[in-house]
């Protein structure tokens, strides 16, 4: 005989004219943080793209931890990818060339962005 650890819960309902609605509620999470951009196009994403795997998230209280990882995990490579890009392609002087050193680094965060976006906010 195989037995299943699934917690059951009660569901109640609202009567709305002819119709039984239920009445969910999703539960509290322990952080109050801002979304950060890495999370929010996650978010995006998953609500255009991924929509049963968003509300199954979002039924069970996953997404907004998810979300955080994401973001954490997204800032965390940003920094490596573009440390490895100014290792490889060195930047201009900044006290002789600041325009060139900025367009520079603008250039190796939009290389690096392009990663991250690719392998951490669009993956499966």
């Amino acid at each position: 005989m195989k037995s299943t650890n699934a917690v059951r819960t009660e569901i109640h309902y609202a009567q709305v004219g002819e119709y039984q609605l239920p009445l969910l509620t999703l539960p509290q999470t322990d952080s109050h943080e801002p979304l950060g951009k890495y999370a929010r196009m996650r978010l995006t994403y998953l609500k255009t793209q991924r929509p049963v795997l968003y509300n199954r998230m979002l039924l069970s209280g996953s997404l907004w931890p998810h979300l955080q990882d994401v973001q954490r995990a997204a800032s965390e490579q940003l920094e490596r990818t573009i440390t490895a890009l100014a290792d490889k392609f060195p930047a201009p002087d900044k006290e002789r060339s600041q325009l060139l050193w900025a367009a520079h680094m603008n250039g190796l965060k939009a290389q690096a962005e392009e990663v991250v976006v690719r392998e951490i906010v669009y993956a499966e």
